[in-house]
């Protein structure tokens, strides 16, 4: 199956500062994650003859292209079912049809979706062959925030897992390169989600009790520029922990379980 990767400039907090467009297929094809309509998008789109528009989630650097797109091309529009209001707010598009884990969308030869939430609700990946375009699942290099209140933990564990079991030949990121060994960066973002979990249960154990406070005792290096992600992080980590019954909340203090 053909699989054709468009970088796309956009507003994103991605070090890349774009994010990758895909087609698939040939003919009534599938472009997944249109963040701007570019000339040169456009142009990819006219020639792959898209006939199908879906994105992996809601976030902006991943939809801002999508109006666009419904309006210049004749395709379906798709988003995923019981997340249709959130998917016209992002978007401002009424989708045509809905997908759930395991759909069918009939780009090509036909692409399954398949279920990967955590940094966001409703992510998903788009399984092509022995391939999937995953949106924002796993990067190369560096890590993935999974922060509230959007992101969960425990259900990006879960992804991570089923990915490094499923073991496919390659991902296809929305950010940075293309991910050869799948299960090696599966094994070492679930080894930095467990580093980062024991700093923030270490931090707290070491009497901070706000988020700011383990925010500042769980990272070692300058996050200045990048602190509100971090506690957004960080509050990720303490709800994991505390539906775990490993930490406690009290109003705004995180106590030791």
């Amino acid at each position: 199956m053909r699989l054709r990767r468009v970088s796309v400039p956009v507003a994103t907090r991605a070090p890349t500062g774009q994010t990758a467009a895909y087609l698939v297929g040939q003919s009534n094809s599938l472009l997944v994650d249109p963040a701007a309509w570019t000339e040169q998008l456009a142009a990819a789109a006219r020639e792959a003859d898209v006939g199908h528009v879906a994105v992996t989630h809601h976030h902006p650097d991943h939809v801002g292209g999508v109006a666009d797109a419904a309006a210049a091309l004749d395709c379906t529009v798709w988003a995923r079912a019981g997340r249709v209001s959130a998917f016209e707010a992002a978007t401002g598009v009424v989708p045509d049809r809905t997908f759930g884990a395991d759909t069918i969308i009939p780009a090509a030869s036909g692409v399954s979706v398949l279920d990967t939430p955590g940094h966001a609700a409703e992510h998903v990946g788009f399984v092509c062959g022995d391939e999937i375009v995953s949106g924002d699942v796993a990067v190369a290099e560096g890590s993935v925030v999974v922060g509230a209140p959007d992101g969960e933990l425990r259900a990006y564990l879960s992804t991570l897992r089923r990915l490094h079991a499923r073991n496919p030949g390659r991902l296809h990121p929305a950010h940075g390169p293309v991910i050869d060994r799948p299960r090696d960066v599966c094994r070492r973002l679930i080894q930095h989600r467990i580093d980062r979990e024991r700093a923030v249960a270490r931090a707290v154990s070491d009497g901070a009790r706000t988020i700011g406070e383990i925010v500042d005792a769980a990272y070692e290096k300058d996050i200045s520029t990048v602190r509100d992600l971090a506690r957004a992080t960080v509050v990720a980590h303490v709800e994991k922990l505390v539906v775990e019954n490993r930490l406690a909340r009290d109003g705004h203090r995180v106590l030791p379980a």
